[in-house]
């Protein structure tokens, strides 16, 4: 599987999202307590961004007028209509069982493994006279 370079960490920060493209797809990137995940940005509904979504959690209900809220943040809601998905998984809260948005994984890499490839520029060396950039070809 191909690999893309799509945002510094410092870019997106904690409890934010970032809407990139890879390969002419809308990928949102999603910062949770410092761990990322990156979600298609398509609702599987009728393709609302969810980029543009809110930011909820879970609430769960064991019993008649019971409930608990938990994972603040970690679940997105379609904007168009609504529909909920973690976004740690792409799971579905509305149909588990058969709907999903496609998850990419996301790795953390320091900086010198991206930047140093297999390609290497050619150089020029640079110097300031009087206020004049020069370079050296």
């Amino acid at each position: 599987m191909a690999r893309y370079v799509v945002a510094s960490v410092d870019d997106i920060g904690i409890g934010e999202r970032k809407l990139v493209d890879v390969r002419g797809r809308p990928v949102v990137v999603f910062n949770i307590n410092g761990e990322f995940f990156a979600l298609l940005d398509r609702c599987p509904h009728q393709g609302g961004s969810l980029c543009a979504g809110k930011m909820t959690g879970l609430v769960e209900a064991g019993a008649v007028g019971e409930f608990k809220y938990s994972r603040h943040g970690e679940i997105v809601r379609c904007p168009w209509h609504g529909w909920e998905f973690d976004v740690r998984t792409g799971k579905s809260y509305c149909n588990p069982e058969r709907l999903r948005v496609r998850q990419f994984p996301v790795t953390l890499e320091a900086g010198a493994q991206v930047v140093e490839g297999p390609f290497v520029a050619e150089t020029f060396q640079v110097t300031v006279e009087d206020k004049y950039v020069v370079i050296e070809a």
